[in-house]
């Protein structure tokens, strides 16, 4: 294993390591990351481990700025289309 069990492939080390990196890049590198988790892990703790590891340490990182705003986009899933929320006769 390359990385803990947080961050399974290192990816998110490796985002932090790299000069440069856009926070389009930090995007596709978090995509990659969260898929890797297993099933049993729950996202939200794993991403306040991360950010407590290298956020705080990297405050202006795009990488901190993308895993904040997973944290945040994490609300319950609501309801937004399919033929229940069609008018009905």
């Amino acid at each position: 294993m390359k990385g803990d069990a947080h961050d399974p492939k290192g990816l998110i080390l490796e985002a932090y390591r790299i000069d440069g990196i856009t926070k389009s890049e930090c995007r596709t590198i978090f995509l990659d990351w969260a898929l890797s988790l297993s099933l049993e892990q729950d996202t939200g703790v794993v991403l306040k481990a991360l950010l407590a590891q290298y956020g705080a340490a990297h405050p202006k990182h795009p990488m901190t700025e993308v895993m904040t705003e997973g944290l945040g986009g994490m609300a319950a899933p609501r309801r937004r289309g399919g033929w229940r929320s069609r008018p009905r006769n």
